[in-house]
């Protein structure tokens, strides 16, 4: 007879190979022809509303590995929320405006000045589309559930006419004006920039020391000095209309070779070498406050350059006097304004400078650094040029340097109700907790936002003007472009001429012939996705207002987060989250940016068509992701090891329950043994930390605690004593059938866990758990902790009886390597324990099975172990050959094997076992 076939081995149809690159499509083609998002909304209809309000991203290109993260980030909390006591609906956004996709069209031979605006535009909203059903794709095969048929869209007509109100109500403030000033400004992009639109970058920029000669010294200087200035912007010097100098600082006029210079006191040594000043002499000090109102003259033009008082000079660089161009610095133009300077700007949209710099009409701003410094040079006012490598303001989209440029601009004054801002970032919840910091310094730090863009696709700002040039903002004018952009979209504002935007028989004091024109100027896109608060959680059925959770990369405290805040509490007096979690960036595996040039971007797509979506999944939940995360092919390949693992302790938990019907066959916790108890203690507490885990967004704490219970508590504990049990034994046994309960309740337990992070695997695994459960798993709820008598003695004892389990294990190790045993079953034990341990090891039930050997005893205790036995802390042992012969079936060496004439192999147990199975 084969007594293999006498075995009870594992059985299931459950795959050992995932494949998932072939089987995740068809499962989400199933989920979404289910409709198994819907389905749990209205499974969760009367539970409280979860909230994570889903950040746009830009609808230009396919997804990258950072979209991924952020996506899969998302998914996992809606999905836990959704199974854990929440309706969690995920709404998915679009940012749509902006100059990447006018850029994008004109790359594709688009000619831009061949068509109108409306038709460009049109063209513009056509491509967007299309990058939204490209990305929405994309995301969907990532396993991100959510509303896709309905997402938000910045360009759709309702979320237009809701930005137009936010605009309209914070003007109705006070907090939106327009006026002249420096801005930062892309030549690149030919508009105007916000802060959240700069990075910054090396460039290699020239540095001059420049002689402005004094014409008027007002009885405090002679009148034959010179202020120094230092500037690694020569292009600005034709605008130049000051020099400022700080009123607290001393001065000193210095001779050198009978030349007169004016320089900060306490600059002047390193002056004197950095200009080759050999000899210099200090005729006179004098404090900066005397200086104002002294006149120089400028270099080359016959103008006037007054000296001017300003805090903002420092003693860090330079020489302490600070040429001032209003029209091409921020301090300039503050300091400027106290003294009624001209805000001259001779350089047009393009960076090319105007006929108002004569001499250098036509020239790139870049390209006019050498021959403004020659003409320096020809009229003796050039004292030092070199070159240096700094760190520059760039424009984020284009990667090419700004300017600092004056014109006219709409802002949004933050300052006016920065207080108010500051205070409702207290009452967030910030992860990591840096977040607020951060923000809160940003916002303090903040005057004014510029939120005009000289662009075409984009919201336009909806103000009118009269005939005295006067802007026209009112409730009535707001009111109807709002509704127009709704009927119509914000297309006919560039349709219509600005008399047929506004409401019939308008009037207006600022246009008495009835004359009006329109702004020509588009919102910056934050303020479009920073309405997003009013245009999407305040106008949704299904959402409000404020979200529980904004979670972006951590550049969004700068951007989103940022613009989100300032709008919601210009408009609410509130913030519009109650959270905010960030993550950082994603990096190669040797933590290096991620760049094509270099070959070292992992493209999800393809990683998803070679591994499949949940080892991208697998790879989130195992990143500390609130710091820059690494990823290649070799970390991928080390994650899909895991899942393997995991995979497989699922497909052994799943083999072991064939033939088990939880209707019939379950017992109950308190009649199991005293390890399947220990066992079920054991499951509640990973149920515990994987909950506490997932409620703290902790993923990294979930991946590690259960994939190390998996390998250490189940694969390389519990299931390896299981065995001969589940096996061997009776199929109907009660040892067995406890076991297939502790068993059954892991594989749930575990599948419902694993379900945000990896759920199409859990789906698949769902479908092979035995007796009655939900159609799906992501339609059921997370697991709860059992209440076990006694559960905490029990863990003590069997947690102290583990610590005696790996000296044994080591004892064996030794034997075999000693060639005293083979296999652990081919040996017999005997146990010199603690006397604590004794008492433990004595309620054991087959102490043998405890171990995996064939024969097992406790003899004296530690300290009356004899000298061939191995000692460790908890006991000392003796490994031996097992006396007897190995079982046929059970391959247990026994001295009653051949006690039954009929099965002569076989040991009493499985003879009788066999004979029962047969009979």
């Amino acid at each position: 007879m084969d007594y293999k076939d006498t075995l009870l081995m594992p059985k299931t149809a459950f795959p050992m190979r995932g494949n998932l690159p072939n089987k995740e499509p068809d499962m989400q083609k199933e989920w979404e022809d289910e409709h198994l998002y819907e389905k749990q909304l209205d499974r969760t209809k009367d539970r409280p509303l979860f909230v994570l309000h889903d950040g746009p991203p830009y609808a230009n290109g396919d997804i990258h590995i950072g979209h991924a993260e952020n996506k899969i980030l998302k998914d996992m909390i809606v999905r836990f929320k959704s199974m854990s006591g929440y309706q969690a609906p995920y709404v998915p956004g679009w940012d749509t405006h902006g100059l990447p996709i006018e850029q994008a069209l004109t790359k594709k031979g688009v000619k831009r000045k061949s068509l109108s605006i409306a038709e460009f535009r049109k063209l513009c909203e056509e491509y967007a589309l299309e990058q939204i059903d490209r990305q929405r794709t994309q995301f969907k095969r990532l396993g991100v559930r959510g509303d896709w048929d309905h997402p938000y869209v910045t360009l759709h007509k309702d979320y237009e006419a809701e930005q137009i109100k936010v605009f309209g109500e914070m003007a109705k403030k006070g907090y939106i004006y327009k006026d002249k000033k420096t801005v930062y400004w892309s030549p690149s992009s030919e508009s105007a920039l916000a802060e959240a639109e700069i990075e910054y970058q090396d460039k290699r920029s020239p540095s001059i020391y420049v002689a402005f000669n004094v014409k008027d010294g007002k009885g405090v200087l002679a009148g034959d000095e010179a202020f120094v200035i230092w500037t690694t912007t020569p292009w600005t010097i034709p605008a130049n209309m000051a020099i400022a100098v700080n009123p607290a600082f001393e001065y000193s006029v210095v001779d050198v070779n009978q030349k007169r210079y004016i320089v900060a006191s306490e600059l002047l040594e390193g002056l004197k070498s950095t200009l080759n000043w050999e000899g210099a002499q200090v005729l006179k000090t004098v404090k900066g406050r005397d200086l104002e109102f002294v006149v120089a003259s400028h270099p080359f033009y016959d103008r006037d350059s007054l000296v001017i008082l300003g805090d903002h000079v420092t003693l860090e660089a330079g020489t302490g006097c600070v040429h001032t161009a209003p029209g091409h610095g921020e301090d300039d133009y503050y300091v400027g304004k106290k003294y009624n300077l001209e805000v001259l700007c001779p350089v047009d949209e393009k960076g090319v400078l105007t006929a108002e710099a004569p001499g250098f009409e036509g020239l790139f701003y870049d390209a006019a650094n050498k021959p403004i410094t020659e003409k320096l040079e020809e009229v003796g006012a050039l004292l030092k040029l070199d070159f240096f490598t700094h760190s520059y303001p760039h424009d984020w989209r284009t990667k090419k340097p700004i300017i600092f440029r004056a014109t006219e601009q709409w802002f949004a004054s933050i300052k006016d109700f920065r207080s108010d801002i500051l205070e409702a970032i207290k009452h967030v919840k910030w992860v990591p907790n840096w977040g607020e910091t951060r923000l809160h310094n940003m916002v303090r730090d903040r005057e004014d936002w510029c939120i005009s863009r000289q662009r075409v696709w984009g919201v336009p700002i909806p103000v009118f003007y009269g005939e005295d040039g006067e802007p026209i903002i009112t409730d009535e004018t707001i009111q109807h472009i709002s509704d127009l952009f709704r009927e119509h979209g914000s297309n006919i504002w560039f349709e219509r001429e600005a008399q047929d935007l506004l409401p019939d028989g308008f009037t207006s004091e600022h246009s008495p012939n009835g004359i009006f024109t329109k702004e020509t100027d588009i919102m910056d896109v934050w303020f479009d996705s920073g309405s997003s608060h009013q245009a999407v959680l305040e106008q949704r059925e299904d959402l409000r207002r404020p979200a529980d959770l904004y979670l972006e990369g951590s550049d969004q405290y700068r951007g989103w987060f940022n613009s989100s805040l300032s709008t919601s509490v210009a408009v609410t007096g509130k913030a519009p989250y109650k959270g905010v979690l960030s993550h950082g960036f994603v990096l190669d595996g040797k933590g290096h940016k991620m760049s094509k040039s270099l070959g070292n971007v992992i493209d999800p797509t393809k990683v998803m068509k070679q591994l499949g979506a949940d080892i991208i999944r697998l790879w989130v939940s195992s990143v500390d992701y609130t710091a820059d995360a690494r990823v290649s092919q070799d970390i991928l390949k080390q994650v899909a090891e895991v899942y393997r693992k995991i995979r497989n302790t699922l497909r052994f938990l799943l083999g072991n329950l064939h033939g088990f019907d939880p209707a019939k066959h379950f017992v109950k916790p308190e009649a199991r043994s005293e390890l399947d108890r220990y066992m079920t203690v054991k499951l509640n507490r990973l149920i515990s930390k994987v909950m506490q885990a997932y409620n703290d967004y902790q993923f990294l704490s979930v991946y590690n605690a259960i994939h190390n219970y998996c390998t250490i508590e189940l694969s390389a504990f519990y299931m390896d004593i299981a065995k001969d049990t589940l096996y061997v034994d009776p199929e109907n046994s009660h040892s067995r059938r406890s076991i297939q309960s502790v068993l059954y309740q892991h594989v749930t337990a575990l599948t419902k866990m694993l379900t945000p992070i990896i759920p199409h695997t859990t789906e698949e695994v769902w479908q092979y758990i035995p007796g009655e459960k939900a159609e799906y798993v992501q339609l059921t709820d997370m697991p709860e902790e059992e209440v076990i008598q006694n559960g905490e003695v029990l863990v003590e004892k069997w947690d102290q009886l583990m610590a005696v389990r790996d000296d044994v294990l080591k004892a064996l190790e030794t034997a075999r390597n000693e060639k005293i045993i083979g296999k652990s079953l081919e040996a017999a034990i005997v146990l010199y324990p603690t006397k604590a341990n004794r008492e433990k090891l004595e309620s054991v039930e087959q102490l043998n099975k405890f171990f995996i050997v064939s024969q097992a005893s406790i003899a004296g205790e530690i300290n009356e172990a004899p000298a061939d036995a191995q000692t460790y802390r908890e006991t000392a042992v003796i490994v031996k050959a097992a006396e007897g012969e190995k079982c046929e079936r059970c391959w247990v060496v026994s001295t009653d094997v051949g006690t039954d004439s009929d099965h002569p192999t076989l040991c009493a147990s499985c003879a009788e076992t066999v004979k029962n199975h047969y009979a």
